[in-house]
């Protein structure tokens, strides 16, 4: 796996954290980590976006890159319209990972949103760079209620287009789960056809960068260079 491209089932669900989780992990492992976000929205000129939020937490060793920045929060497409910007295209995020795959170990490209959030004008999305790329996709989950309706319909597209889901992570575990969260473990991976593969706690993306990279390994299974296992959760 030389390419991971990390997805979500919405936007705000920890989308970011667990990229940096994944980064995290696989610098302390040894490898060579960059990571590539092909559309930035809701960030001005010079000020820090996700890619300056994943080298945060995980180090300066990861390798950021950022292919376009629109200034308001909203859809890339929708956001490169308005500001009269260039939209970014699948093939430009391929060949841009391609190129960062030839001298890194890793490659993590961080969608914006959803799976099948559109880059332009033609409905262009992430799904279809990941095809370009023949790359698997993380897909980051809420863990409440309305998650197995969401990752079930990501799951869905991403058969439906060919892509291989490299497993389900849970953007941001409550520190009280509610019953629905708590029933959910069990349904996740059902809902996703694939592994759930870890739990990010709420709030560690606050976390100072040491804590946040020695509590890492706790949060991811061993798919992704971890030591959690669901059971830790359900007690």
């Amino acid at each position: 796996m030389s390419v991971l491209v990390v997805s979500g089932t919405g936007t705000e669900i920890g989308k970011t954290v667990t990229t940096a989780a994944v980064a995290a992990l696989a610098v302390a492992a040894g490898r060579s980590v960059a990571v590539l976000k092909p559309a930035q929205t809701g960030v001005g000129p010079g000020d820090p976006g996700d890619v300056a939020e994943v080298r945060r937490l995980a180090g300066d060793r990861v390798t950021g890159v950022e292919l376009a920045r629109y200034p308001e929060p909203l859809a890339p497409a929708t956001a490169a319209a308005r500001a009269g910007l260039a939209p970014v295209t699948p093939a430009e995020v391929a060949e841009a990972a391609a190129k960062l795959a030839a001298s890194h170990d890793l490659v993590l490209v961080e969608g914006a949103g959803g799976l099948l959030v559109r880059f332009d004008g033609a409905g262009a999305t992430l799904a279809d760079a990941a095809r370009l790329l023949d790359a698997p996709v993380l897909v980051v989950a809420t863990a409440g209620l309305g998650t197995l309706n969401m990752t079930t319909l990501t799951g869905e597209a991403l058969r439906a287009r060919g892509l291989a889901t490299e497993g389900v992570v849970i953007g941001s575990w409550p520190a009280v789960p509610d019953l629905a969260s708590r029933c959910n473990l069990a349904e996740l991976a059902d809902a996703a056809g694939a592994p759930l593969l870890g739990a990010v706690p709420e709030g560690a993306g606050a976390l100072d960068a040491s804590v946040f990279r020695d509590r890492v390994a706790g949060w991811l299974g061993p798919g992704l260079g971890g030591r959690w296992d669901v059971r830790d959760l359900r007690g």
